[in-house]
């Protein structure tokens, strides 16, 4: 525990010297007297300019990535369920204090975090501009209007001030970062920080951009449009990332991204070629500021890149009669995942291009074996591939996967309570949250201890449309549970079906559900079962790709400058080396070095994977579908109670629960409007017992 307290404090104290740094960037004590001292010291013959950022921004970032994978990968040896703890201070911190439909639900920490992120901006802003008015400088040595340079030095400022958001925008959609994972958040609840930058950058970058256009054109200088400087930076370059900015930012606006989802995927894809002009535009010095984001991204796409070339094994499909399967794939043991994790899917019969995520429903306690995802039909993808499922005789599906992803841990379990409230399909993540709890509590059984705790009651509010989709209730029981019995009575378990559209209420459950459709596929040899990246010690394995591409890069930049670059760059004398050839050496060592160690890494896992797992592959007969697909349709039935024409009255249960118990845990899945609603409610002063977390998988 104290060496543990010990990296956590130099982790703390190594980003919190790094924040400082952009803090210190724009001043006028950073550029006359810090930068000169360490520019002496750093810019050597083997980094140029590049010397300073590389030291001041870039290290740090990647030595708390690295040092980050040594520390999760001790906590999961050494982190025993049966000690889950909450850190209760922080449910203060996380308690939701702005609810919008622009912003959506912002919590007391966030909106500190986001209010300190201004004003950096802010602070930087003035500085920049402060020491740019007090020392001013000639532009092309030609004496203009007082307002024309000032006009000018705020539109080149506000191109620097885009430039932090770039330096913090790929972390969020990093989804194997262990930085996110050190604040406690993955990288699909944190999709919406990135969105949030995004925005903020291009409307910067949009006004660095016009703002240039009419300095310009106020200035007659608008053939410098087409200008590709060979010593600065390339004005065309920048016109070019500009304009595909552009495109990606019309279609990711959230009109446009969910009705036309297809148009917004295959137009975000051109990230590639705006990243490429981006940094050809800023040059080698400012790439270096916003280079650990862009690396550690290019890691965890170019692992996915590889984790995707593998078809996995489809045992199952279960077919829901709302519009809605379940896919169960075969998984090797010492794949370990944490409920609500999720899962990225790419079918080539239906799009070779396109992935999907969707919530894994399965337990890796509960099914050592089997790893299981539900998608819910809303879009022409999900449409197609039930179509494909229920309406032939197709023997294999070809599928290929990408994580899963999720949290370090079952943090649910240290609330005394629980209240599950869900809309629609978003009473998937719930799903592996009920197994989890019927796991524990029979392990609880079997072994008891007191400090192993669970959540003593359980409350699930599911509101659905109509009484078809009740028979998603059915998931709530595995397709296979070899270890663990699937009584939900055990967990104290109640469940409020709502169903919003339907007045008529049969009798009973049982004769409003209909029985599920169950689809078994033949083996493949050429398919494999669902495994981690980078085997059972993936932390460890991620941190040797972090270091080692990072030193291979620094040295292959450093001996390039000094042997190739160096030699023809004499400043004082007529050689110049071309200024965007810099870049792209540096864009093309960055690729290299990523290219090589995880390459080398990844095959090296899989080859000892596959010497453990001997390739093996699972039967499942369909003549055992009667005793593998087992489930106690009673226990589903006992804890249900069905309510027609109405949706529930969330704010007298929650405050009635609010009332009788102390500690509970509200989590809830769900449309947006549904997510606010309980959030307003949570927000009160009266609900102190009361703390939410909100689950969004349609941002």
């Amino acid at each position: 525990m104290e060496d543990s307290a010990v990296v956590r404090m130099v982790m703390l104290l190594v980003f919190v010297g790094w924040l400082m740094m952009w803090v210190m960037l724009p001043t006028e004590t950073y550029k006359f007297s810090w930068k000169p001292t360490l520019a002496n010291r750093l810019d050597s013959t083997y980094f140029r300019e590049q010397g300073t950022n590389l030291v001041l921004f870039s290290f740090p970032i990647m030595f708390l990535a690295s040092l980050g994978c040594i520390y999760l990968h001790f906590q999961k040896k050494t982190r025993s369920e049966s000690n889950l703890t909450r850190r209760r201070w922080l449910d203060v911190w996380k308690r939701p204090l702005i609810v919008t439909n622009l912003l959506g639900i912002v919590s007391v920490m966030e909106l500190v975090f986001a209010a300190m992120f201004i004003a950096l901006l802010g602070w930087s802003l003035y500085n920049y501009l402060h020491v740019s008015f007090t020392h001013p400088h000639m532009h092309h040595g030609v004496v203009q209007k007082e307002w024309l340079t000032k006009f000018r030095s705020v539109s080149l400022r506000l191109g620097y001030i885009g430039n932090i958001t770039w330096a913090f925008l790929f972390f969020p959609v990093t989804r194997g970062s262990s930085i996110l994972r050190l604040v406690g958040l993955t990288s699909e609840s944190s999709v919406r920080y990135h969105i949030w930058l995004g925005h903020l950058s291009m409307v910067l970058f949009t006004a660095h951009s016009v703002g240039f256009i009419i300095y310009w054109a106020f200035t007659h200088e608008m053939a410098l449009m087409l200008e590709w400087s060979r010593t600065y930076i390339s004005n065309v370059a920048g016109e070019i990332a500009f304009v595909l900015a552009l495109i990606m930012w019309v279609t990711s606006m959230t009109r446009v991204r969910r009705k036309m989802f297809e148009l917004f995927f295959y137009t975000h894809q051109t990230y590639v070629l705006y990243l490429f002009f981006y940094i050809i535009h800023v040059g080698v010095a400012y790439f270096c500021l916003i280079l650990p984001g862009i690396f550690l991204f290019l890691i965890d796409r170019y692992l996915r890149f590889l984790q995707s070339r593998t078809n996995v094994r489809l045992i199952a499909a279960r077919l829901l009669p709302c519009d809605t399967l379940e896919l169960n794939f075969s998984k090797i043991a010492g794949l370990e995942y944490h409920p609500a994790s999720f899962l990225f899917v790419n079918v080539p019969l239906i799009s070779k291009l396109q992935w999907h995520s969707y919530t894994v429903t399965s337990n890796a306690n509960m099914e050592p074996e089997m790893l299981s995802i539900v998608i819910k039909c809303q879009g022409t993808w999900s449409h197609k591939l039930y179509q494909e499922l229920s309406g032939s005789a197709i023997q294999r599906l070809q599928v290929s996967v990408e994580g899963p992803y999720g949290p370090t841990s079952p943090h649910f379990l240290s609330y005394e309570n629980l209240v599950l409230i869900s809309g629609g399909s978003g009473i998937t993540p719930f799903i592996s949250i009920i197994r989890e709890l019927t796991f524990q509590k029979a392990r609880q059984e079997q072994q008891p201890d007191k400090n192993h705790k669970i959540p003593t009651s359980v409350l699930l509010i599911c509101v659905f449309k109509n009484s078809a989709e009740l028979s998603m209730l059915d998931l709530l029981i595995p397709l296979t549970s070899t270890s663990t019995p699937s009584d939900l009575s055990q967990i104290n378990l109640q469940i409020h079906a709502y169903i919003t559209r339907e007045v008529e209420q049969p009798q009973t459950l049982e004769n409003i559900k209909t029985p599920l459709q169950t689809k078994w596929f033949k083996p493949n040899v050429s398919d494999s079962p669902v495994s981690p990246q980078l085997g059972p010690d993936s932390w460890l394995w991620l941190c040797a790709i972090i270091s080692s591409s990072f030193i291979m890069f620094l040295i292959l930049l450093g001996f390039v400058t000094r042997y190739h670059i160096y030699p023809k760059d004499d400043i004082e004398g007529d050689k110049v080396y071309n200024y965007t050839f810099k870049t792209l050496w540096d864009m093309f060592f960055v690729c290299v070095s990523v290219f090589l160690a995880t390459s080398f890494m990844y095959l090296w896992q899989k080859k000892e994977n596959d010497k453990k797992e001997g390739m093996k592959v699972q039967n499942f007969e369909v003549g055992e579908v009667g005793e593998i697909e087992r489930f106690d349709r009673q226990s589903v039935v006992g804890t249900t109670e069905v309510h027609f024409g109405h949706r529930p009255d969330l704010k007298r249960m929650l405050m009635e629960k609010n009332k009788k118990e102390a500690d509970v845990g509200v989590l809830v899945s769900g449309p947006g409007k549904l997510r606010r609603e309980v959030a307003k409610i949570c927000s009160s002063k009266m609900a102190k017992n009361l703390h939410m977390e909100s689950m969004s998988f349609n941002w």
